[in-house]
């Protein structure tokens, strides 16, 4: 008898929600250690997940959300250099719509008016050299320089590239801007995409996959980056310049460094905003687009490559939805356009305010309370 009544109570006890509750952090380690142990392995795969998860996106979207997909993906290449930059180093830069606009230009110049110019990939890899080089010259120059003042060099950057544009008429096209010739789609890749989802490749498709191709390239990149050496040399001097300076740390370097590795990001981020929106005009790249790319890394989170992602989302998605809520609430055209920046600036301050780490913080925070409240009943248990 006494072991037929224990049989339910330990069915009951292995079913009851402590025991499960209990289990969960141990499906978690398994689910851990079934991971790649190198740190590149881990992010690899993460990045085959991410690519599944964008072809399943943009094949199920419209042409109209193919083309917005395709505008986050140039901002979140910016912002996660941004987040390099700013997140990890601690330098403040408002001149990264310049180092877009480097990028840009240089792929409108190579590509030609027809397409006819230098392979795609190539002059992206061109475009992304060069505005390295303006990069370290920049960083050079800005290296002694902190806060405030260097804010107001890259500031400067930012006012004087567009109108280099401008003094140079004949060859970047003046206000009116230069041409970037879009790339045709390539067959193997219409003929790949048909395979797996038995759908066309119009061009707007085509330069989303170009997109965030690239982006996920950079975030792989990045991420490794980050949790190497590297990464911790960029946290050290944000955290403590005199303390790393005292463990040998060349403070000049790394920043130059971190500068450099933002300006490639920059510089791809404007090379794929060139062939998305096929113009390369001063009036694109002002010292708004700059704000925006720092409000998207603040909003999203500083130091954190998802936070970047989130950014840049925000910047591409809210201003059209308040937009339609405005419209749909009575205003005409003009007074909703106006409407979304201000949203957009009352959700800033808000992050500012109440979430200062941001949305990824938040989300930090979060998870760290579910897990203890979940560790919690299973330890009372146990004692």
């Amino acid at each position: 008898m006494s072991q037929q009544t224990d049989e339910p109570a330990a069915a009951a006890q292995a079913s009851s929600p402590l025991t499960t509750e209990a289990s969960q952090p141990r499906r978690l380690d398994a689910l851990r250690r079934r991971l790649p142990r190198s740190t590149f392995g881990r992010h690899a795969l993460i990045v085959v997940v991410a690519l599944v998860a964008v072809v399943l996106v943009l094949e199920l979207t419209s042409p109209f959300r193919n083309s917005q997909f395709a505008t986050m993906s140039y901002y979140a290449i910016a912002a996660a250099g941004l987040t390099v930059l700013t997140g990890l180093n601690g330098q403040i830069s408002l001149g990264h719509g310049a180092l877009m606009a480097v990028g840009a230009y240089t792929t409108g110049l190579l590509l030609g008016d027809d397409g006819t110019g230098l392979p795609l990939l190539l002059v992206m890899v061109i475009a992304a050299v060069v505005t390295a080089l303006v990069g370290a010259v920049v960083g050079a120059a800005a290296a002694r320089l902190h806060g405030p003042y260097l804010a107001g060099a890259t500031l400067a950057l930012a006012v004087a590239v567009p109108g280099l544009a401008i003094y140079f008429d004949h060859t970047l096209g003046g206000e009116q801007g230069l041409p970037v010739a879009s790339p045709d789609v390539p067959d193997w890749f219409s003929d790949a995409v048909y395979f797996l989802s038995a759908n066309e490749t119009p061009t707007a498709k085509y330069l989303a996959y170009l997109g965030w191709g690239t982006l996920l390239l950079v975030l792989l990149l990045l991420a490794n980056l980050m949790a190497g050496r590297t990464g911790r040399v960029w946290r050290a001097v944000r955290d403590d310049e005199v303390a790393a300076e005292l463990a040998g740390i060349r403070l000049g370097r790394v920043r130059v460094l971190a500068f450099v590795v933002s300006a490639v990001c920059a510089g791809l981020a404007g090379s794929v905003l060139g062939i998305v929106v096929r113009l390369a005009a001063p009036s694109g790249f002002t010292i708004v687009l700059s704000l925006g790319l720092l409000t998207a890394v603040v909003v999203g989170g500083l130091g954190s490559l998802v936070g970047a992602l989130l950014g840049s989302a925000l910047l591409v998605f809210l201003p059209p939805a308040v937009t339609n809520i405005g419209i749909g609430a009575g205003l005409d055209g003009t007074q909703a356009a106006q409407l979304a920046p201000f949203v957009y600036g009352v959700v800033l301050v808000l992050v500012i305010l109440l979430a200062p780490s941001g949305a990824v913080g938040v989300v930090k925070q979060i998870w760290n309370r579910s897990r203890t409240n979940r560790r919690e009943p299973s330890t009372r248990r146990s004692g």
